[in-house]
């Protein structure tokens, strides 16, 4: 595959009092491709997220961002050096308009976002780009709608807008397609595809055939660890995947009904 490791991790371990939540991850994730995280529940997947993100400090272990060592970065350092994520839960200001929304978040680097005594002329510097964003994840006609007023998708795709505000080099999205009908789940899919060009993305995501549509590299997760990697076609087809997901068949000794589970099963049993 093209490209060189934009993201690296080396024996990344977090412990909560006792429990293991992740033990001992190394992981490439290379410039310019999509990587999905996927595992059963209680993985790791979403801990390892945080880890990632500085929202969780690591027991051990070496987080690297394009060669810079990044462990235990704050989460606002870590955005400022190109990352941007969404999280599994819509956080959204219910009040503002979706333009208003990406233009606090094209401020935010400048610092002009907290400054609320300055004129509404120098607020709206970022307008045009904030409207640019919008259109990109095809909002640019509820551009003015109050968030509680946008459907679930549409909170989705505005969240996409304001992490794309801050120009990441790697965009990490949380569950993309949590909770969305099947045209919103499309919709998502086509948006991300579009969205990706010049990015690396890393997305932990339950539904298998979102991650068949969008993943050059999937990396499944058991109780912390990583348990395969590599193309969807392979690691959807290996034994331990489908063993840790379905559990062991038990109706034939040769696995030919845990095979059978591979073909159907594995593709939406984490959905």
């Amino acid at each position: 595959m093209a490209g060189q490791g934009l993201l690296t991790v080396r024996g990344l371990t977090r412990d909560f009092r006792g429990f293991r939540a992740v033990a001992g991850v190394d992981l490439d994730v290379v410039d310019g491709t999509v990587h999905a995280l996927v595992g059963p529940n209680g993985a790791g997947k979403t801990t390892l997220f945080n880890l990632l993100t500085g929202f969780l400090r690591p027991t051990s272990g070496r987080i690297e961002l394009d060669g810079r060592d990044v462990t235990g970065l704050p989460p606002e350092r870590i955005a400022r050096l190109g990352v941007a994520r969404s999280f599994q839960i819509t956080s959204l200001f219910p009040q503002l308009s979706g333009q208003e929304h990406v233009e606090l978040a094209l401020q935010s680097p400048s610092g002009l976002g907290w400054r609320f005594w300055r004129s509404a002329k120098l607020m709206r510097r970022y307008a045009d780009r904030a409207r640019e964003l919008l259109d990109m994840v095809g909002l640019a006609d509820v551009a003015e709608v109050p968030a509680e007023a946008l459907a679930y998708g549409r909170k989705r795709a505005l969240e996409l807008a304001i992490a794309l505000a801050l120009e990441p080099r790697v965009l990490l999205l949380d569950e993309p397609t949590a909770g969305m009908g099947l045209e919103d789940v499309d919709r998502t899919v086509e948006l991300i595809q579009r969205v990706r060009q010049g990015r690396t993305v890393v997305l932990v995501e339950h539904n298998m055939s979102v991650v068949g549509r969008l993943a050059d590299t999937v990396t499944v997760l058991q109780a912390g660890k990583v348990l395969v990697e590599g193309p969807y076609q392979e690691v959807r087809a290996d034994q331990r995947v489908i063993a840790a997901y379905l559990g062991e068949s038990s109706d034939s000794d040769d696995g030919a009904g845990t095979g059978r589970a591979a073909q159907g099963g594995t593709a939406h049993a984490a959905r």
